[in-house]
């Protein structure tokens, strides 16, 4: 467990990118273009015990470039850090399971139709994948920012999946696997547009990055499931619960 967990906190750390910044033993994940929560959160450090100066420090961090202070993280490879944010006035978001899987054991994609799954390559290709997440997650419409997040995904070694209707031409679904550090990636955003929901795409596309993961140097993908129908999902692709991570913030 807390191999695993301490893996994921260093691919955590390694996705905040060269704009991480550190608060005492805090990792902190700010994006200047998007106040979203997915892209906003520090993580601590392995085994961290920050004193109430440190957590005033990363609150400091976050409010001064107008940022809720919030943190996604493994409880199991910092136990002591939780009573530390709480006694600040920090309160639970939510606890969500992580899971993972052996690449190599991931069950071929399920047929969906005039529906085709592919790694995305072109501008084209990752705007589409961008403007149906957006969709699949109420998000504002898609700008150049979009696009280039996922241009960075790939820059860095990571991967997107589109799902394409090729009756319409139109992108009906995305995901991604962020760039791989140490053979840790987490695969994240599998969205799809309403109207083509329960057709099994977010089960061919959790397939498709799953089994594509050896080519990008990916052994251990994870991912935290939003509730149960979606861990269902992940379930049927051949993923197993492992740990939990939490997610806590001031407001």
């Amino acid at each position: 467990m807390f191999s695993f967990a301490s893996h994921t906190h260093a691919y955590l750390r390694h996705a905040a990118g060269g704009r991480a910044l550190r608060a005492g033993p805090f990792t902190v994940r700010l994006d200047p273009h998007d106040a979203g929560p997915s892209f906003n959160y520090a993580v601590p450090d392995d085994g961290a015990e920050p004193t109430g100066d440190h957590v005033r420090q990363l609150v400091r961090t976050f409010t001064d470039r107008s940022r809720t202070p919030r943190l996604e993280y493994l409880p199991a490879a910092a136990p002591r850090v939780e009573g530390a944010l709480t006694a600040a006035g920090f309160t639970a978001e939510r606890r969500l399971p992580v899971l993972t899987c052996v690449p190599a054991e991931a069950p071929p994609p399920p047929p969906t139709g005039p529906v085709e799954v592919v790694l995305a390559r072109t501008d084209t290709q990752l705007r589409q994948a961008a403007e149906a997440q957006g969709e699949a997650y109420e998000r504002p419409a898609v700008t150049a920012h979009d696009v280039a997040r996922l241009r960075d995904v790939l820059d860095r070694g990571g991967l997107v999946a589109l799902a394409l209707d090729t009756e319409t031409g139109q992108g009906v679904g995305g995901g991604q696997l962020g760039p791989p550090h140490q053979g840790t990636s987490e695969l994240a955003a599998i969205g799809v547009r309403v109207a083509y929901r329960r057709r099994g795409i977010a089960s061919a596309l959790t397939a498709a990055l799953t089994r594509a993961c050896p080519y990008a140097g990916i052994s251990t993908p994870f991912l935290t499931p939003e509730n149960d129908d979606t861990e269902r999902i992940y379930l049927r692709a051949g993923y197993r619960r492992v740990a939990e991570i939490l997610h806590i913030s001031l407001r």
